[in-house]
C-alpha cells in the first residue's frame, strides 16, 4: 500500500512537470527575484507563482522567461522585469473588489497578475496586433475577468471608470489628467515618469479628497507612452 501511495505521488508529480516544465524556476523566481526584495503581499506572490510567464514571450524566448531581466516582445515593446510586476502590483494595494485600468496591455503578463488578485481588469494597448494577441492568450488561459481594447490609452478608459487603481506600463512625460479623473476617491495609481529611453522615475499618485499626492518609488527605464500619430 505505501508503494502504491508512493507511486502514485510520483507520477503527479511527473504529470505536473509535464504539464508545467517551467514550474520549479517560477517559484525559484519568486522566492530569489521578488520575495527577497521586499515583495510580501502574500496575493501578489500567490499570482507571481501562479501566471506562466513564458507564455506570455515569443517561442524562441521562452527558456529566458524567469530570468531577472525584461524580454523584447516585438514592436518595440517589452515585458518587465518579474520584480517591477509584482512590485507595480503591490503598491496599487490591490483587492478582490478592485476595478483595475491597465495602459500597455503590451503581452498580457501585467494584466494575468492583476487578474488573479482583483475582481476585473480592463487593459489597452495602442499596438493592434500586440493587443489582439495578448486578448487571444488571456482567453485561452482563462482570464475572464480581463476587458481589452485597442486604443490610445492617454485617454484611460472613461466608460468603464471610475477605477480603484491604475496600472501604467509605459513612460510618460508627465501624468495624463484623464486618468487622475477617473481614479476613485482613495484610489492609487503607479506610472514611471520621465524622457523617452532615458531614466525614469516610478511615481505613486494617490487621490484624496479630490486632491493628488505623489510620490518618488525608485529608478527604471521603461519604453515610451505611444500615441496615435
Amino acid at each position: 500500500m505505501k508503494w502504491l501511495i508512493v507511486s502514485v505521488i510520483l507520477m503527479m508529480m511527473f504529470t505536473q512537470q509535464q504539464d508545467d516544465p517551467y514550474r520549479e524556476e517560477r517559484l525559484f523566481m519568486v522566492q530569489s527575484q521578488i520575495r527577497a526584495r521586499g515583495v510580501k503581499d502574500e496575493a501578489v506572490l500567490a499570482a507571481m507563482r501562479t501566471v506562466p510567464r513564458h507564455r506570455f514571450v515569443p517561442r524562441d524566448m521562452m527558456r529566458y522567461a524567469y530570468q531577472d531581466s525584461p524580454l523584447a516582445i516585438g514592436y518595440e515593446q517589452t515585458i518587465s522585469q518579474p520584480y517591477i510586476v509584482a512590485y507595480m502590483t503591490e503598491v496599487i494595494g490591490p483587492d478582490k473588489s478592485f476595478r483595475v485600468l491597465e495602459i500597455g496591455t503590451g503581452s498580457g503578463y501585467q494584466a494575468a497578475v492583476l487578474a488573479e488578485i482583483v475582481d476585473s481588469v480592463f487593459t489597452i494597448e495602442i499596438v493592434e496586433e500586440l493587443g489582439r494577441t495578448a486578448k487571444k492568450r488571456l482567453l485561452e488561459l482563462g482570464y475572464a475577468n480581463v476587458v481589452s481594447r485597442i486604443g490610445d490609452g492617454y485617454q484611460g478608459w472613461e466608460e468603464k471608470g471610475p477605477f480603484d487603481a491604475i496600472v501604467v506600463t509605459a513612460a510618460a512625460p508627465r501624468i495624463p489628467q484623464p486618468l487622475i479623473d477617473q481614479l476613485k476617491e482613495g484610489g492609487r495609481m503607479v506610472i514611471p515618469v520621465g524622457a523617452s529611453f532615458d531614466t525614469q522615475k516610478l511615481v505613486l499618485l494617490e487621490k484624496i479628497k479630490g486632491k493628488t499626492k505623489t510620490k518618488n518609488l525608485m529608478y527604471v527605464r521603461f519604453v515610451p507612452f505611444t500615441r496615435p500619430d
